[in-house]
């Protein structure tokens, strides 16, 4: 049995046999391993279970303790935390992984890439958090620094969307940064789009492609 245990728009009911998971609210790392999981035609074989996190005594913390999402259980029962680790371990489930960053001089750039949309992705987690908590709880210095940090990061990504590894398959970079630019549905404060036609247009091709279409937030 394979679990994902993370934050989900909905859960979905499955057979004894296939495999199970969990998930709360909409999560931008569980929105990429479920682009995965479509591309790779997994999804008889991942369960998604809807749980509740950030409370002191949730039933999930009995199978992950930390709470953190996405979270996968593989066959032999092992768990595995964090997106990229689960991402290729599904990617490798059909011994045909597609997603693994090439070789030699390419690798290093498609690895800087992902890194260059994880930050903004890490940064816009931050931000997004300080907004759930109640208004006297906030830091406006937390929310005004990682909102200038997106901005900056717009500007970055408007000059490497050209980038051949950001328009051939679809890579880790790739779905990295779709699921960062689609946070904006939750966060009206986020503004990419706003002077950056490239990144705008890349944006709007690649939300077409089925594997992403079928995972926008809910408001799309």
């Amino acid at each position: 049995r394979v679990a994902v245990v993370g934050r989900v728009p909905h859960a979905h009911g499955r057979q004894a046999e296939r495999s199970q998971g969990s998930g709360t609210v909409p999560s931008p790392f569980v929105r990429m391993v479920r682009i995965v999981v479509a591309e790779k035609g997994l999804a008889d074989r991942v369960e998604e279970i809807v749980v509740q996190t950030r409370t002191t005594d949730a039933p999930c913390y009995a199978i992950n303790p930390s709470g953190r999402v996405p979270y996968l259980v593989t066959d032999e029962g092992v768990g595995l935390q964090e997106s990229q680790l689960i991402i290729r371990h599904l990617d490798h489930l059909d011994g045909n992984p597609v997603f693994d960053h090439p070789g030699r001089a390419a690798g290093w750039e498609s690895r800087r890439l992902e890194a260059l949309a994880r930050s903004m992705l890490d940064g816009q987690s931050v931000w997004g958090r300080e907004l759930h908590r109640a208004a006297d709880e906030r830091s406006p210095t937390i929310i005004d620094h990682e909102r200038y940090r997106s901005r900056r990061m717009a500007e970055v990504w408007e000059a490497e969307i050209d980038n051949p590894l950001m328009t051939g398959d679809l890579n880790m970079a790739q779905i990295t940064l779709i699921a960062t630019l689609l946070q904006e549905h939750g966060n009206p404060g986020i503004d990419w789009r706003t002077g950056h036609p490239k990144l705008e247009a890349w944006a709007a091709k690649l939300i077409e492609r089925p594997s992403i279409a079928a995972n926008l937030p809910p408001d799309n």
